[in-house]
């Protein structure tokens, strides 16, 4: 794993506070601490193709005091108003990989928390993502310059390896990793809570050992499953695959997502069936769901 810091010109590291516990209850004189469950809203279940009703594909998962961002493309920052989240309050985007419509917004994004005023970021910014983003966040930055270049001690960047499973423990979370079929950099990751619960995010794949490992009994998998059964493109996904993936690693609940327009033309929950009996759901915008 590579964990690094921005330096000065480009933003400096900085180390996370613990959070106090979400919430507390005394019975009998003694403190028992109860843990709040993780939730999961989906910012967007589409991809590229403009939709009216399908953003480019992302999530936000808040857990433990923490708001994690997954991808970053066109809309998002208009969705996450949507749900009552600000950009100052996401502690973490985790990339999947540098495809546009997960990280077309990114630019947007960091320009926005420089100079959204009179609010302004406190809060530091961790991005996570594979090897090689400290290079595509240089480019960002060859074109648009110190306008998204942010404050000494506002951005931190955390490089996990692309070639084998790789993890960045949080103060309450598990962040792991996992290289997938898609790009030299994709990655998906699974998110260990404080009571134990699993979520795993795809990102964008083919079918791959990597997929059903990082998928190992997981609560919750929003997974990609880009277009129907008969029309299969590589780097991606149909529903049959995507819920046999899901069957051999034995995930509790399978959201597909990531529509192509082509699946609005199918039954894509009884493709999924052919090869998952687990609990099933099709993924659509502003959809929350607890783990």
């Amino acid at each position: 794993m590579g964990n690094f810091s921005i330096p000065a010109s480009c933003s400096a590291a900085y180390h996370f506070n613990r959070l106090a516990p979400c919430a507390a209850l005394k019975k009998t004189g003694k403190e028992r601490r109860i843990i709040m469950a993780s939730q999961i809203t989906i910012l967007g279940s589409g991809t590229c193709v403009p939709s009216l009703t399908r953003n480019a594909c992302a999530a936000l998962m808040k857990t433990g005091g923490r708001q994690l961002l997954f991808d970053c493309g066109p809309g998002v920052m208009h969705r996450l108003l949507e749900t009552g989240v600000t950009i100052f309050d996401v502690s973490h985007l985790l990339l999947s990989h540098f495809h546009p419509d997960h990280s077309g917004e990114l630019a947007s994004f960091l320009f926005a928390l420089k100079y959204s005023s009179p609010m302004r970021q406190v809060k530091p910014l961790t991005i996570i993502a594979g090897k090689g983003f400290g290079s595509f966040l240089g480019g960002l930055q060859a074109v648009y310059g110190s306008n998204i270049i942010l404050p000494d001690g506002l951005l931190r960047v955390v490089e996990l390896d692309t070639t084998r499973m790789d993890q960045h423990l949080l103060s309450t979370v598990t962040v792991t990793s996992m290289p997938v079929a898609h790009r030299p950099e994709s990655l998906a990751y699974r998110i260990t809570d404080k009571s134990g619960k699993r979520f795993v995010y795809s990102g964008d794949t083919d079918v791959c050992d990597g997929l059903r490992d990082i998928a190992a009994e997981a609560d919750l998998m929003i997974c990609e499953s880009a277009f129907p059964d008969g029309q299969k493109v590589d780097g991606h996904l149909t529903p049959s695959l995507a819920g046999h993936i899901a069957q051999a690693a034995g995930v509790k609940r399978l959201v597909l997502t990531h529509f192509y327009p082509a699946c609005e033309t199918v039954d894509i929950e009884n493709q999924c069936r052919s090869t998952y009996n687990g609990k099933l759901t099709l993924a659509r915008d502003l959809m929350v769901m607890t783990l």
